[in-house]
């Protein structure tokens, strides 16, 4: 038996003389582990419905807009400029894109609404009703009613907005809007629903229509529309998928592809910030677990004065004797790793398939451009258990350092003496 594995089956056996306090120990470890693992978790939750909220519920997870566009979002830049582009072609060349799942053309503009003797003023918007619903969820918070059809003028507002007008379903709505050329486009459209999406600026203020009901309301050529909303196959990887996009569509009119990070700098400096939450959360929880593992291993190695200076005395090297108080942290943090994964993966299962619904007790709130809702749900990574695991296993090590210190410090002579 090598040197080495000797030190291994010493640290090894010591652990286990005073099996009731290894055990809590190691147990304080694993509960450790669990809990930075669930606290990130959760953040991960309220991080993963933020930026559904934010990018699912109207702006997609990137767009696809005309160079000069943004920001300030003149109904003049359309895609491809006055004279437009082939829609259908840009839509095929979006979709061939692996790492694009489905995209959604639109129009904009702004009007008036009026009904009877009220008015208000509204930000129109004109979507392709199949394709929407696979980009945004917009579509899925009608709550009356449903979305408009194509060809029949027909008009979508939000609650609060059809609140305002006094609106009830198959009421007439006079819609008045600028035109690209100059002139001043009116129509009547019939009311055939109402959205609510939690968002107040989004349900005071817009009104869906179909795509060519409003391109005819505003004088645009069917080839011009203003932006194309993108989903992406992996949500996680948007940054890489636009990139990815704006490559596919370098060889056609001038685009430039948005990221919801760029759309949403607001809600993405929120998210940074919650990261590093995520990372203060596992220090504070394994820095304060360092103090009572190091407590232990130090009640430890007082006991185990008599052994120390005995080993010395037969001609032990003070490194032999560290290196045993170290392993021992090594076992431990382990043994705790091995725990704190069997008990951690059953319950983040089930938080993540059973989250808790806090509905009844208390609301959700706005954030940065997003909603979110007392559901408290658990989301899976990869990061948060691996980061825990260093974190235990750091604990472990760091904890044994002092001690081991101590261990070597010991006076052969006197320990002996019980001096």
């Amino acid at each position: 038996m090598s040197r080495d594995a000797i030190w291994w089956r010493v640290a090894w056996r010591s652990l286990w003389r005073n099996r009731l306090r290894t055990l809590i120990t190691a147990s304080g470890l694993a509960f450790g582990f669990l809990a930075a693992v669930i606290m990130v978790g959760l953040t991960d939750g309220m991080v993963t419905e933020l930026v559904n909220n934010g990018t699912r519920l109207i702006i997609g997870q990137a767009q696809v807009h005309a160079d000069d566009f943004l920001p300030e979002r003149s109904m003049h830049r359309t895609i491809g400029g006055y004279d437009g582009t082939d829609v259908e072609a840009l839509i095929a060349r979006m979709e061939s894109n692996p790492n694009v799942a489905a995209v959604a053309p639109r129009v904009y503009g702004g009007g008036l609404l009026s009904s009877g003797d009220e008015t208000q003023a509204g930000l129109l918007m004109g979507i392709d009703p199949r394709r929407e619903p696979e980009v945004t969820t917009l579509l899925l918070n009608v709550s009356a009613g449903r979305p408009p059809v194509a060809g029949a003028n027909e008009i979508l507002v939000g609650a609060a907005m059809a609140d305002q007008l006094g609106l009830e379903l198959g009421a007439e709505v006079v819609v008045v809007a600028p035109a690209v050329d100059g002139s001043m486009g009116n129509d009547l459209f019939t009311l055939v629903g109402t959205f609510e999406t939690g968002t107040p600026a989004l349900d005071a203020n817009y009104a869906i229509l179909a795509l060519p009901d409003l391109q005819l309301l505003m004088a645009l050529d069917e080839e011009r529309i203003h932006e194309v909303a993108v989903a992406f196959v992996q949500a996680s990887e948007t940054a890489l998928s636009s990139a990815s996009l704006a490559e596919t569509l370098s060889d056609g009119p001038p685009v430039r592809v948005s990221p919801w990070t760029e759309l949403r700098p607001e809600l993405a400096e929120m998210i940074a910030l919650m990261d590093g939450a995520n990372f203060l959360i596992v220090v504070i929880i394994f820095a304060m677990a360092i103090f009572g593992v190091a407590n232990t291993m130090l009640l430890g190695t007082f006991e185990r004065r008599h052994e120390f200076a005995l080993v010395r005395a037969l001609g032990t090297t003070p490194l032999g004797v560290w290196r045993t108080v170290v392993y021992e942290g090594i076992i431990l943090g382990l043994m705790s790793l091995l725990g704190g994964a069997l008990i951690t993966w059953p319950i983040l299962v089930w938080w993540h398939n059973f989250p808790p619904d806090l509905t009844s007790l208390i609301s959700g709130f706005s954030m940065s451009g997003s909603q979110w809702r007392p559901i408290l749900r658990v989301e899976y990574s990869l990061m948060a258990p691996l980061v825990s695991a260093i974190a235990l296993f750091l604990t472990s090590i760091l904890a044994a350092l002092y001690p081991a210190w101590k261990a070597t410090r010991i006076p052969p002579a006197d320990a002996l003496a019980d001096r």
